[in-house]
């Protein structure tokens, strides 16, 4: 029978007499490093595999730590991986740390390989934007989370996610992108009051006031009393504005009707007095004198400014009842 002694001793490239010392020592001394040698070497390349990372990072991912799994994954295409399934992998850890760029460029880069995978990439990141706004009320996540999805699969279902989005954009004054978000969050909830406000609040807020007043006329019996003010004063604001536009093109009777909802409204405070001279003027331009005359001392009365649009007012009501001869404009 061969011992272990003996079989070390016969190796290739080893002979009895090149072994220095004693012959069983030497032989176990010599065993022992040549098995550490490989088990190293085992370990070294296992450590060292694209698989191996990539089946540590699974393991972490299954466990919660998406961090983890991020380097691991990482890991793995630094040592040439760059196939689909390494990429999504890595995609979606970053989705799950919340770093939406790098998730998407990976996703991009996935979907160049195989574009089924878009279907999968998008659920995933509305998956990381619903998340975002039922649990963290990060609209900023959302957003980039949601638009990503857009990119990647264009008309994909926005189903519960519009809504947040558009007030998420709204809040920080980004009324553009608010807009489509809105119109989407109307497709999936229907006639909503406050909806309907907030939509005008953003046409309003980008100079179309003319939209905004369609919609403003539509809700004002039906939102709640806590938002009726704000109801009246973006009327007040926008017929305003869009009297001024139409006094400047001489359209008279239409800017009289849009000033009078300022009036009626009584908002915004600081442009009452204005609208009633204006007022004053179309109607001493018709030769309804008495309503003109009305006008002016309503504009006197309603100025906060204490200043010249009093004065101007007076000269006004002056000219009319001092003026000479009764037909015609005032």
């Amino acid at each position: 029978m061969t011992t272990s002694s003996e079989r070390w001793m016969k190796a290739p490239g080893s002979s009895p007499a090149a072994v220095p010392g004693s012959g069983l020592r030497a032989c176990l001394a010599v065993g022992f490093l040549l098995a550490a040698l490989v088990v190293a070497l085992s370990a070294c390349t296992a450590a060292g595999s694209d698989d191996g990372a990539v089946q540590r990072g699974d393991e972490a991912f299954a466990r919660g730590d998406y961090s983890d799994a991020l380097s691991e994954y990482r890991l793995a295409m630094r040592q040439g991986a760059d196939d689909v399934e390494i990429l999504t992998r890595t995609a979606h850890a970053y989705a799950q740390v919340g770093r939406i760029d790098e998730a998407l460029d990976l996703y991009r880069r996935a979907v160049a390989q195989d574009a089924d995978v878009a279907d999968l990439a998008a659920a995933d990141l509305l998956r990381v934007a619903r998340r975002a706004t039922d649990q963290r009320r990060d609209g900023i996540m959302a957003a980039a989370a949601v638009e990503a999805a857009l990119e990647l699969r264009p008309g994909v279902n926005l189903s519960g996610l519009a809504r947040p989005l558009a007030e998420h954009f709204s809040q920080n004054g980004q009324y553009g992108r608010a807009l489509p978000y809105y119109q989407k969050a109307m497709g999936e909830v229907g006639r909503d009051p406050i909806l309907i406000l907030e939509m005008a609040r953003a046409h309003e807020e980008l100079g179309d006031c003319e939209l905004a007043l369609a919609y403003l006329e539509q809700i004002y019996d039906e939102v709640p009393v806590l938002r009726q003010s704000e109801v009246e004063w973006r009327l007040g604001h926008c017929s305003f504005e869009m009297g001024q536009e139409a006094l400047e093109e001489e359209r008279l009777e239409e800017a009289l009707e849009f000033f009078q909802v300022t009036i009626e409204m009584g908002e915004p405070r600081n442009r009452l007095a204005q609208a009633w001279f204006d007022s004053g003027e179309i109607l001493a331009a018709m030769g309804r004198c008495t309503e003109a005359m009305h006008a002016f001392d309503q504009a006197q009365q309603d100025d906060l400014g204490g200043g010249a649009l009093i004065q101007r007012a007076q000269e006004r009501l002056d000219a009319i009842r001092f003026r000479r001869g009764g037909d015609g404009p005032c």
